[in-house]
This record gives C-alpha cells, structure tokens and sequence, in this order.
C-alpha cells in the first residue's frame, strides 16, 4: 500500500449509504466522511476513511464476478476480531458488513495504524543492528501467533480439521483451474506429486497464509511490529507452512521486495536462514524443522495459484491494481521454480 490515490470510477463508493453504516456500527464515529484508495491490494481493494477526529481502514470485496471462496473478508475480520483482545498485533476491528446493498460488496472496518511498513527486506538504509533487531521481532512476532491459544481466541472453528497441506493443495488445485488461461506442464507436474508427497502435520495453530515483511506495520521509531495485516489467507493449520513461507524471501533473489538470498550475515545484520530456524524453534518449543524443499515448492504452487487468480481478473476486467500486469508476467518463472524444489525433495 504505497500511499494512496485518487478512486477511479470503478472504485467509488457510496458515502451517504456508507456513512449511514458507520454512524449505526461504529461507536464514536462522526462524519462528514473523506476517502482515498491505496495504491497496493491486488485482492482486496483497501481505502482510508478520514473524519474529523480519526482515521478508519476499509477492505471490501472486489465488485464483479469473483472465484468461490476467494476474497474473503468476512474470514479477515473474524480472525482479527478474536486476535485483537488477546494482545497479538493486530487493528481494532470496528465492524463487519455482509449487506452488498451499502457500498455493493462486502466489507469490514478496521483502526488505522499509523507506522512504517517495510517494502524492501534489505532495508537499505538501515544499519546492521537495526536489520537485526527489525527481523527478529518479525520471526517472534509469528512465533506469538503459532503458540496463540486459538480456542481461547474464539477461534476453535476456524479451519477444518485433517491434514492442512491436503486440504491446500486441493484449495489451490482448483482455484488455479478455474483461473486456468493456459497450459503450464510445471504447474501439471505439481498436481500430480504434490498430495502423494504430503508431510505429516505434528501442530495446528493459526496460519498467516502471507506472512512477509511488507504485511505488517512497525512502530514509528522502534523494531516492533505494531500490526500484522492482510489475513485472507488466514486458518488454521501447520504452522509450518507460514514458516516455510516466510523463510522463502531467503531463497529469493533481493528484487526490492521480500528476498534477502546471498544478503545475510554479519555484514549486513540479516540474519542466516539457520539462525532464523533456530530462534524460531526455541520461542515455540521445537527440536528442528524437516527439510524444506517440499514447503518451498508448495508455498510457490500456491503463489503460482494466486497470480494465475489475478492474471484470469485482468482477463474479466476486474483487476484491482495497476501493478497486476507486472505480477503476473512472473508466473511461469513462479511455477518453474516451484517445481525445481521439488526435484530437490526428490520428485
């Protein structure tokens, strides 16, 4: 979300019938209502709401025909709702609206957290210490969501129960066919090995599903993160495979994003992929982690997935974000990366 833009056509919403919703749903809240689009989500289109005496975040469904299960922002909501009074970061949530009738998708309003995001996992800028301090609190930060009591949070239902990386690869298996615009033979290949291949799930906890630098907010002048965003991916599940996920931005080549491959060490204050693990570990109780190739080439399946999602909503017009044509010139390097893991993990 670098900053915000003027709302296109496409994008407008109604403010007397929004602005009647949050009179009826937000305590505190007065108008008049002002709006502005962020510049980032591909998936779901964020604004910042601005009144008088504070500022709110809206995140809605895309307005068009969109895939089942995709978008949801109701499952957003619900996961910050139980999140927030257990004391993890996340925005207060202030209301969940169901009704397409007031703005013409589904929304939820949350708090707007002011602070720094991170677009560039080298922080260039930074010095050694501060790269350091500024990583660790990120891998502590989702250790605290993993060993979050998840019933307690209200959770308990959140997901389904059996084995998570079956359920995900069935997921993301017919969410990249009903995208499908082209035959991929990488993305056939990772069908077919990826649930013979299927590792034992030992924990459950609340997964992320997108848990990157770039989705959480730190405090203005301090490395803590402040609020963990962008939770549609959300469920609950392995907790490895947010793990396995974050780790990725360690075997991806530095783009100005999240990858930190050939970056870490003393010299830079990144820290390796081994001391990752290891601190990772020892914050939620584990021995070790298997090995990894099969998690990389599932999380870059399910990224190809994603992106082949984006690709087919610019096909349909409906594409949120002026950088989705860029996004999805990458897929088949997505896919064929993916599947150059899982010859690593011996397919």
């Amino acid at each position: 979300m670098v900053g915000t833009i003027a709302v296109g056509d496409k994008d407008r919403l109604d403010l007397d019938t929004l602005g009647a919703w949050m009179t009826a749903n937000v305590p505190g809240y007065a108008g008049p209502l002002g709006y502005a689009k962020f510049a980032g989500g591909q998936s779901n289109p964020t604004y910042r709401l601005d009144t008088p005496e504070r500022a709110y975040v809206l995140r809605r469904k895309p307005f068009g025909p969109i895939l089942p299960s995709a978008h949801a922002v109701d499952r957003e909501y619900r996961v910050i709702a139980g999140l927030h009074p257990t004391g993890f970061p996340v925005p207060r949530p202030y209301g969940l609206c169901e009704d397409a009738a007031v703005i013409g998708s589904a929304f939820y309003v949350m708090e707007m957290v002011e602070g720094r995001t991170i677009w560039d996992g080298a922080m260039p800028g930074a010095t050694p210490p501060e790269r350091t301090a500024h990583y660790e609190a990120m891998v502590d930060t989702l250790a605290a969501l993993h060993n979050t009591d998840y019933a307690a949070a209200g959770l308990g239902e959140y997901g389904k129960p059996g084995n998570y990386f079956e359920r995900q690869v069935g997921r993301w298996t017919k969410q990249y066919r009903a995208a499908e615009t082209e035959h991929m033979e990488s993305v056939e290949r990772l069908i077919e090995w990826l649930p013979r291949t299927l590792p034992e799930q030992t924990r459950t906890s609340i997964v992320h599903g997108d848990y990157r630098i770039d989705n959480m907010i730190f405090a203005p002048s301090a490395p803590k993160v402040i609020a963990v965003l962008d939770w549609e991916l959300s469920t609950l599940g392995d907790p490895l495979a947010d793990f396995s996920y974050l780790l990725m931005s360690w075997v991806t080549e530095p783009e100005g994003r999240s990858g930190v491959l050939g970056m870490t060490g003393p010299e830079t204050g990144i820290p390796t992929i081994e001391q990752v693990v290891d601190r990772y570990c020892a914050a939620t109780g584990r021995d070790g982690v298997p090995d990894l190739n099969w998690y990389f080439a599932y999380n870059l399946f399910r990224l190809t997935g994603i992106v082949q999602g984006i690709k087919k909503r610019i096909i349909d017009g409906t594409a949120s974000s002026a950088q989705a044509e860029k996004t999805v010139a990458k897929i088949h390097g997505l896919a064929d990366a993916a599947w150059g893991f899982a010859v690593k993990a011996g397919a």
